[in-house]
């Protein structure tokens, strides 16, 4: 297989393209880099070739690196995978290095040949990697095109040479919104910041005219010069060392040292900037090995790149069912749920009729769009034309009669079985007879709110998560009845509105209520035992979640873990496991701290919602213990509590594959991120210590923490979650 080709043309440029067969967007392999470097050595030994152009056969550039790369250095060096990663990232080094030197004399740094990057759409990774090791970047003016360097947010850091060479020429701070937050960038903006050099309709051309005419002086890069300084000063200047002292606070500020990967590339920028160019990149080398060593950053890719590609691409969908993608949506409820829903499906194009008890309060529905899109507007990202468009897709009307034609319906009316089923009734006698009709209740059973329709097999639940158009999850919830066409429906649905879909069976609460809850009421336990809610909250957030417990408590409101408490106490019978903190949150409502929507709650709040610090009047009830416990032994209950109803979950079906419950752990309620999801976290502890911590959490806090058997069977085996229900371990079983 060919990943690059070279033409070299009649005035001696060789334009080398890069085009992987099999893919819709470019990814370098250890094929792709064995080939390019045999090209670059060719055209820098024909006397003929002026210059290099290097550039797409695609509409984009690349999208990155070829995770499979990774695993053959792990294994080039036999038992010293460490030894291997090292290796072969230094051989990366070496081929961008020699596109950077590209032939000049190392004392003279003259008589080098020009190399430019022609972008035609998104470059990312080693997409951008690779460009920034050439003399000039032209990038095409693409509207969808992104560039930057996102390894970041898959648990990772630009480890060829991407690192070393934006800190070098943006300097730290100009360099650190790309390299910290993974930002990808518009060609204008990433030429604004200084990322790439120019923007023209016709890259190949431009980058060509330039490759012609450079001078010796204009492929030399800044760092190779004599006298370079990096912008905004190195460690040891004054600036530069203010500029250090601040990186290092953002991360910690950010990530409360819970993702090694930020920590080991600000590592890297500190360390390489206080040494020649050259040896910066073998400390990039070593950091970069450093992390792929680590499991989190294993964990991290799996989840949160393979896994949810993986799901978004249809991988539990029912293979036999033709293509359903929604033509027209019927979004019953136009509070803010319902609304959100609508304003989702319209920006995918899909004609929304939004239905609610009277025309003004459909209307009001619609009007969450129109502000959605005039905040959108104001920052620039919106024109009026664009949000005209939108809200043309979405009719606000109190008439059922309007769901006529509509192939899906989703139900989002208040959370009551009654009200749900006379819903249900009313707008089954006027849809089509093949329409799904989809509930979005977070807690009520499917396989209960389904007797009320007359065609069970089409009706299953779809679970957005607040707000609609922030959260990347959707739970699809699959009924005692539900047949394949509706999860079809479901999951094309989903696809079409560009988020990522989970597939589960009906269980109360589902997935992931089912394990934020305990997580919350582990919280208000240790709050009624006397933990500082400060410690709850910061050793979650140490752990990588966004939020802590306590502060989620007032986010999502009181009252409405009092009512899911109520409801689920009064379905469990004598089964329910109460506690004190039943008490503690019946006690709040009653003293009207509702959380933030009361300006009242676990926080005290301004009169403009801001918080002012933790409510100490809770303290009258639930007094401070005089010795507070240990940070571990907090966050173990917190996740614990979580990762035992995922295994459960698992155990009993709800689940029915591990990746879902990895990709919905973190897009659904942020479970620490860095840990790959619940069962990842458990791959990394290794089954035997967790059944071991099971065993002695239950003895000190409560039969909460009794191990699941599937779980205790799985630590007498040593195995491991990925090892046994992985997508390789079932394919090996069918």
């Amino acid at each position: 297989m060919t990943d690059f080709t070279m033409k070299k043309d009649a005035d001696g440029v060789a334009i080398i393209t890069w085009d992987v067969a099999d893919k819709t967007m470019n990814v370098m392999s250890i094929e792709g880099l064995d080939q390019l470097n045999g090209l670059v050595d060719d055209a820098l030994a024909d006397d003929a070739v002026k210059g290099i152009v290097i550039t797409s056969g695609k509409d984009t550039f690349a999208g990155g690196m070829d995770l499979n790369l990774l695993a053959k250095m792990k294994e080039s060096a036999g038992d010293d995978p460490a030894k291997g990663l090292f290796e072969g990232t230094m051989q990366m080094h070496g081929l961008l290095r020699k596109i950077e030197r590209a032939g000049m004399d190392a004392k003279t740094n003259k008589g080098g040949k020009p190399i430019a990057a022609a972008l035609p759409g998104t470059a990312a990774g080693i997409g951008l990697e690779l460009p920034l090791a050439t003399h000039r970047i032209f990038a095409a003016n693409n509207p969808k095109a992104k560039i930057g360097l996102p390894e970041i947010l898959v648990g990772i850091f630009p480890g060829a040479g991407g690192t070393t060479r934006l800190v070098r020429k943006l300097g730290l701070m100009g360099a650190s919104s790309l390299l910290l937050e993974g930002k990808m960038l518009a060609p204008d903006k990433a030429k604004g910041a200084g990322v790439i050099d120019e923007v023209v309709d016709d890259p190949v051309a431009a980058a060509r005219d330039w490759v012609l005419s450079a001078k010796d002086a204009d492929i030399l890069k800044p760092w190779d010069a004599k006298g370079y300084k990096m912008p905004g000063g190195a460690p040891y200047h004054p600036a530069g060392f203010m500029n250090f002292v601040g990186a290092n606070a953002m991360v910690n500020g950010k990530t409360k040292g819970a993702f090694p990967a930020a920590k080991a590339m600000l590592s890297a920028v500190y360390e390489g900037a206080l040494v020649p160019f050259d040896t910066a990149l073998k400390i990039e080398a070593r950091w970069f090995t450093n992390i792929l060593m680590n499991p989190s950053s294993g964990a991290m890719i799996r989840s949160l790149f393979l896994n949810k590609e993986a799901l978004e691409k249809g991988a539990v969908r029912p293979k036999d069912v033709p293509d359903q993608r929604v033509k027209k949506l019927g979004v019953l409820g136009a509070g803010m749920m319902g609304a959100g829903i609508a304003l989702v499906s319209a920006q995918a194009g899909i004609e929304v009729v939004l239905i609610d008890r009277d025309q003004a309060a459909a209307d009001k529905g619609k009007a969450y769009s129109a502000s959605y899109m005039d905040k959108g507007i104001a920052r620039k990202k919106a024109t009026e034309e664009k949000k005209e468009a939108l809200l043309a897709k979405i009719t606000a009307t109190a008439d059922l009669e309007q769901l006529k034609g509509c192939d899906l319906i989703i139900e989002a009316v208040f959370e009551d079985p009654g009200v749900k089923a006379e819903m249900t009734k009313k707008v089954e006698a006027i849809i089509p007879d093949d329409c799904i009709f989809a509930s979005n209740t977070s807690t009520l059973p499917i396989s209960d709110l389904a007797k009320a329709s007359v065609r069970p097999e089409q009706f299953i639940g779809i679970h957005f998560f607040s707000p609609v158009e922030r959260m990347a999850l959707v739970e699809i919830i699959k009924g005692a009845e539900t047949g394949d066409r509706a999860v079809a429906k479901s999951l094309d649905y989903v696809r079409q509105i560009r988020k990522t879909p989970i597939v589960v069976n009906d269980a109360r609460f589902f997935y992931a209520n089912r394990c934020i809850i305990p997580y919350g009421n582990e919280a208000t336990r240790m709050v009624t035992e006397g933990v500082a809610p400060v410690l709850i909250d910061h050793a979650a957030q140490q752990l990588g979640f966004p939020v802590g417990p306590i502060q989620l408590g007032d986010e999502t409101s009181v009252d409405l873990a009092v009512r899911i408490m109520k409801a689920t106490k009064a379905a469990m019978g004598n089964a329910y496991p109460g506690s004190e903190a039943d008490n503690l949150i019946v006690w709040m409502e009653e003293e009207g701290r509702l959380g933030r929507k009361s300006k009242a709650g676990y926080f005290d709040y301004d009169e403009s919602g801001k918080r002012l610090g933790y409510w100490k009047g809770i303290h009258d009830k639930y007094p401070l213990a005089e010795e507070q416990p240990d940070l571990i032994e907090v966050q173990e209950r917190l996740m614990f509590a979580q990762v035992l109803e995922a295994v459960r979950a698992l155990e009993e079906g709800v689940l029915e594959d591990i990746r879902e419950g990895d990709v919905g752990a973190i897009l659904g309620w942020g479970f620490a991120p860095w840990s790959g999801g619940p069962f990842s976290w458990l791959d990394i502890l290794g089954t035997p210590y967790a059944a071991e911590r099971c065993d002695e959490l239950q003895a000190k806090f409560g039969d909460r923490f009794e191990c699941p058997a599937l779980l205790r069977e799985m630590a007498e085996k040593n195995q491991t979650f990925y090892g046994r229900f992985g997508p390789k371990a079932q394919a090996a079983a069918a």
